[in-house]
């Protein structure tokens, strides 16, 4: 006979078992997320290095072409949107960033390509936000064509989003659901019957 106090401490520990291995923990081991973030970031900022040591502000390499390196600086978001908002942009970043944490962390068991994602965002986030915080500013160098020029950090965060975006759409797609095996409670209750009510022939 199991006494009532252990079976009640057996349940508690039971309920107990997700707390102790709660999704904080799983996000500082999560080396895929990390290294993501990390490398996004490193790479943001050795670019953003190089440029403002090599070119001065305003200046192109080559100076003419279809794709140049621009050494621009931004005081809005990405591709320029919305100038000279350093101070809400910085508190939009942290609540961002504050958003993507807790994003990750209500997915018990997030899909390879799901914490890629939300690496690249925080990795691009984290590197503008350094900057902001930094210098008022942000450095833009990547010129293509007409399109406003951007950064690693821009293409880490708006990578990430499409991919997010995409993932979330594809596993949502009802077509790639498959439909469930029926269960016994679903099967005809005739062929139940027979087969239990008939017995078993001799050879």
């Amino acid at each position: 006979m199991i006494d009532d106090d252990s079976a009640v401490s057996t349940g508690q520990d039971r309920r107990q078992e997700p707390a102790a291995d709660g999704r904080w923990p799983s996000l500082i081991r999560d080396w895929i997320l990390l290294g993501t973030i990390a490398g996004v970031f490193a790479l943001d900022q050795a670019t953003k290095r190089l440029v403002a040591s090599f070119l001065s502000l305003g200046e192109s390499w080559p100076s003419e072409g279809f794709i140049r390196i621009t050494h621009g600086t931004n005081s809005g978001t990405a591709f320029g949107l919305f100038p000279n908002m350093t101070p809400l942009l910085i508190v939009v970043s942290i609540v961002a960033i504050g958003f993507l944490v807790y994003f990750y962390r209500a997915h018990a068991t997030p899909s390879l390509v799901l914490r890629i994602a939300i690496g690249m965002q925080l990795g691009g986030a984290l590197g503008n936000l350094i900057d902001r915080i930094r210098a008022g500013t942000v450095i833009d160098f990547i010129d293509v064509g007409p399109w406003p020029i951007f950064n690693i950090a821009d293409i880490g965060i708006v990578g990430g989003i499409l991919v997010l975006v995409v993932t979330l759409l594809f596993a949502n797609d009802p077509r790639r659901k498959k439909p469930a095996d029926p269960s016994p409670a679903d099967a005809d209750p005739r062929e139940a019957q027979s087969s239990v009510s008939s017995p078993p022939r001799d050879e």
